[in-house]
């Protein structure tokens, strides 16, 4: 029988972090476009053609769950799941579940915050002020990107150590 670690092998630890990597950055990215847009409305209401200037700081937080999609396509890719592979070890699953955990919280918490300040941008959109408003939501983004670095280069290391 097969090794498992609370009653789950390595391909279900596997395919729990890809879920985990596209579940929680999706949700850090709805929550952020969902403060952003809230606040776009509001300026809109007021002037309306404010719309092209503010409609990137709406859409900025979406990035945080593009990479936890694209960490999940990763695993299911690097380790064959695609294919059908369900012959992971317990210790490479439990690898890739941890690996992806960068990405999957960074992305949580980035998209949640990075709407509140992309809301703040806005914010200085409908007061007329000429102040580059994409610099302080964009600082967010760095990390999210480093945790979407860490992952993969993690995700690597355990396909080149499972010979995959």
């Amino acid at each position: 029988m097969d090794a498992t670690f609370l009653g789950m092998s390595g391909f279900g630890w596997a395919v729990l972090g890809a879920a985990f990597a596209a579940a929680l950055s999706g949700i850090g990215s709805t929550i952020g476009i969902t403060i952003a847009a809230v606040t776009a409305s509001g300026v809109l209401s007021e002037d309306d053609s404010l719309f092209g200037q503010v409609l990137p700081l709406v859409a900025m937080p979406s990035t945080q769950g593009i990479y936890g999609f694209i960490t999940a396509v990763l695993v299911a890719v690097f380790f064959g799941v695609m294919g059908g592979n369900t012959d992971i070890s317990l210790l490479v699953g439990l690898g890739i579940f941890a690996a992806v955990q960068p990405v999957a919280w960074l992305g949580l918490f980035t998209g949640i915050y990075q709407g509140h300040m992309c809301a703040g941008g806005i914010r200085i959109i409908g007061a007329g002020k000429k102040v580059p408003a994409l610099v302080f939501p964009a600082l967010t983004e760095t990390y999210v990107i480093l945790g979407l670095i860490a992952s993969i280069l993690i995700l690597l290391g355990l396909q080149s150590a499972a010979g995959m």
